[in-house]
């Protein structure tokens, strides 16, 4: 008997047989064997009792009697397929789901406010002050957004001298660090000499105007690649501009590169090679947001527009040193960029400050009409904000010693294959504790550093939820996102082929059922209304950026700052031989460590403010690594 799926998940229905996952694993199974023994593709696949055997030993169910078997033989019909119907459309990554995720729809009623900062709108808190031009430009690399605009708006510099310092040192440590895909030259000194003029023609657009930065290259530009930094995707052009990039344009801003991200934004390695860290290039700079978090550490581009998902923002600011801002799930536009989670995607800056990152946030933040994900939030970002009538919470078991190290012990009849493997694998867990108890003691000195500022530290906790098995909702959608590069056979061009890479993620996602991706997504309610909560008892919670509040937050859609902590010592224990991307805490003596703060929904402004009133009072971003 044959048919498609939807037929089978029917008599299945019929039969009794309510697994999730069972009818999925059938099915496909049966195109597997069809394909084996090169039957015709275009006629629906046969399922034999065999077939339904293997099936439900992969989906853990049954076993099921001859009698069962029968039935759902007996019930099955011949039907056209409404995969295969669905699959000749060719969806574009552009073309969005029938659905939309608000964080605000899930969270408890009443929960979510607008910002209540007191400033005055897009831009507040840079001031004029006294200042000099500098004698040689390079001296401004590492300059934060307020000074630059302060020297552009006095005419001390313009921006075509520093568009041209920018792109000159993009050229000089790309060969290095391997950042960046496209200069897009000629569109930034136009745009730069446009900034001139209106500039000295008193027409001035604010903090970033004639400011050069630099844009992940999953952000559509009309008339330059827009890679993905995927091979086979190389180039890709895509005839529109990102509304981040229109209204970064609007704000006076100059484009001068399009920055490095791992392959459909997994990871470093990208089809150039691997983006590295500018405080040790042995290592790469993580990912995803690997080209902006490098370009920015190393002085090339005054800012950049990141990516998160699940990390891309967190990680490679926190490997490269640099401060990082994810908002708020639906606080920024994702119209022209490339689509991974449609339900966890975030755009967001990666600066050298917060205030920075307040500055590009207040630029391109709100709805544009057409990502429908947007909420018409307010972002009134004030420098001066009180932030000690802030009540501030810190995750507290995060901050405690860790468990007893558990490690693999000796079996019996262990071969010595076995035996290699296990102390290797034991070694790394003990080189692996000893850099997560070295990065401790940092964290422990910035719950020192707020009581010494007068923050009046409240403990509170991360709900206990399975947040980790709510994860597959981001590579179910992924493999929805990119279908067509599973199918067609093109995912064997990406970079990485490994067991945790892209082609193998999409494939196995594949095996995720419907029903199962909607219960995760319940959970996902109720984490979004436990973690909400907590902002109803703090404003502001202050936590490691490793651990499990990296997960929980993204699939809650809270924002974070992550932001400089200090420099790793002489005594902090050697990183690996080999970095596999899986860690942060792996750079080695003298590089950098990160701090954490999150913000209830929404509360972007009020999050940055704190995070520039820590970063005042450490100094930390304005450590900035000595390339040669």
């Amino acid at each position: 008997m044959t048919l498609d799926r939807r037929g089978f998940l029917a008599a299945c229905s019929r039969a009794g047989i309510t697994s999730a996952l069972l009818p999925g694993v059938l099915y496909t199974l049966a195109v597997q064997a069809q394909e084996a023994t090169g039957t015709d593709q275009s006629k629906p696949p046969k399922f034999t009792p065999e077939i339904i055997d293997q099936a439900a030993l992969l989906a853990g169910v049954g076993p099921f009697t001859a009698e069962q078997k029968q039935m759902m033989l007996d019930g099955l019909v011949d039907q056209n397929g409404s995969m295969k119907a669905i699959r000749k459309l060719k969806l574009p990554n552009s073309v969005a789901p029938a659905f939309v995720f608000h964080p605000l729809g899930a969270a408890k009623e009443g929960s979510i406010k607008p910002c209540d900062t007191t400033g005055t709108g897009r831009g507040e808190g840079f001031g004029e002050g006294e200042i000099a031009a500098p004698t040689d430009l390079e001296e401004l690399a590492f300059s934060g957004i307020p000074h630059l605009s302060v020297l552009l708006r006095q005419r001390l510099v313009t921006s075509v001298a520093l568009t041209k310092m920018y792109l000159s040192r993009l050229k000089r440590y790309d060969t290095k660090l391997h950042f960046s895909i496209t200069l897009t030259e000629e569109r930034a000194l136009k745009q730069a000499k446009k900034a001139d003029e209106e500039i000295a023609a008193g027409k001035y657009r604010g903090p970033l105007h004639g400011i050069p930065w630099g844009a992940k290259d999953l952000l559509a530009v009309k008339g330059y690649p827009t890679t993905w930094g995927a091979g086979g995707f190389e180039h890709q052009m895509i005839d529109e501009d990102a509304t981040v990039v229109q209204r970064l344009d609007a704000a006076g801003a100059v484009l001068v590169a399009k920055l490095t991200l791992g392959a459909l934004a997994m990871g470093d390695h990208w089809f150039g090679g691997q983006t590295r860290n500018p405080w040790n290039p042995e290592q790469g700079s993580s990912g995803s947001s690997a080209g902006p978090a490098s370009a920015v550490s190393a002085g090339c581009v005054a800012f950049a527009i990141g990516s998160e998902t699940l990390g891309s923002i967190s990680s490679p600011s926190t490997r490269c040193g640099v401060t990082g801002l994810r908002p708020t799930f639906g606080f920024v536009p994702r119209t022209g960029a490339m689509a991974l989670s449609w339900t966890m995607d975030k755009l967001g800056p990666i600066a050298r400050s917060a205030e920075d990152c307040a500055l590009v946030l207040g630029a391109i933040y709100g709805p544009d009409g057409k990502d429908a994900s947007v909420y018409p939030a307010d972002f009134l970002w004030d420098s001066g904000l009180d932030w000690k009538k802030l009540r501030i919470g810190y995750l507290k078991s995060e901050f405690d010693p860790s468990e007893p190290l558990k490690l693999r012990v000796a079996e019996a009849n262990e071969t010595a294959e076995e035996k290699k493997k296990r102390e290797e694998r034991n070694e790394q867990m003990k080189m692996g504790r000893a850099r997560r108890d070295y990065d401790r003691r940092y964290e422990r000195d910035a719950l020192d550093k707020l009581k010494a500022m007068g923050v009046n530290l409240i403990p509170v906790e991360l709900p206990k939820l399975p947040y980790d098995a709510m994860t597959p909702l981001l590579t179910a959608e992924a493999a929805a996102a990119f279908d067509d590069l599973t199918l067609s056979g093109r995912d064997a061009l990406l970079t990485e082929q490994g067991v945790e890479d892209w082609p193998n993620d999409f494939r196995v996602a594949r095996f995720y059922p419907a029903v199962e991706y909607i219960q995760a997504n319940r959970a996902r309610t109720l984490a979004v209304q436990k973690v909400s909560a907590l902002f109803e008892q703090v404003d502001v919670i202050v936590t490691p950026t490793t651990g499990m509040q990296l997960v929980a937050t993204n699939l809650t859609g809270h924002p974070a700052l992550i932001v400089p902590n200090g420099l790793r010592g002489d005594d902090a224990p050697k990183p690996p031989k080999i970095d596999d991307g899986d860690n942060d805490d792996i750079g080695g003596p003298g590089t950098p460590v990160s701090l954490t703060f999150l913000a209830g929904h929404y509360q972007d402004a009020k999050l940055a403010a704190f995070g520039a009133a820590y970063q005042q009072a450490t100094g930390f971003h304005k450590l900035h690594p000595k390339l040669g």
